[in-house]
């Protein structure tokens, strides 16, 4: 999800919540300690220089369980992050803290936002040696060629 859909969805909610792909919710209580943009430059294994942005949300629980983020004051942080920091109109990365910091890419299901579970993967699978992968054939369609062909008693075997 970019920046500019969740300024989209916010004015249409009564609460800010969010979800694990799993199931469980971020504790009610939870703050939004970071807004800012992630700027990476790195190399990949083919070689390649890249670069990617990311706006990113870090949420953080505290014992003040009263605390509740509403829609409207989130917006208010967005804006004053776009103005203070030129933030771009970018994807938005979570960081959520459980057993370690996790990152997530972020969706919305019509009525919380969900934490993506984030993947690696190779940005160069053609330069590293990754096989590409074996086409399938069906064996009842191949021909059989009997001049090749061990037969029982044949002597083959």
């Amino acid at each position: 999800m970019k920046l500019s859909t969740i300024k989209e969805i916010l004015p249409t909610l009564e609460n800010v919540a969010f979800q694990l792909e799993n199931g469980a919710f971020v504790p009610e209580h939870f703050h939004i300690t970071e807004v800012g943009q992630i700027t990476k430059k790195f190399i990949d294994c083919g070689g390649v220089v890249r670069t990617e942005k990311v706006v990113n949300f870090q949420l953080w629980n505290a014992d003040d369980y009263n605390h509740r983020l509403k829609p409207a004051k989130l917006l208010n942080i967005i804006k004053l992050s776009e103005e203070k920091l030129g933030i771009e109109d970018a994807a938005i990365e979570v960081e959520y803290q459980a057993e370690t910091i996790g990152k997530y890419d972020l969706d919305f299901n019509g009525k919380t936002f969900v934490l993506k579970n984030k993947t690696t993967a190779c940005l160069a699978e053609d330069a590293c040696g990754i096989p590409s992968e074996k086409q399938k054939k069906n064996l009842a369609t191949l021909s059989m060629n009997t001049s090749n062909s061990c037969t029982p008693g044949g002597g083959c075997c």
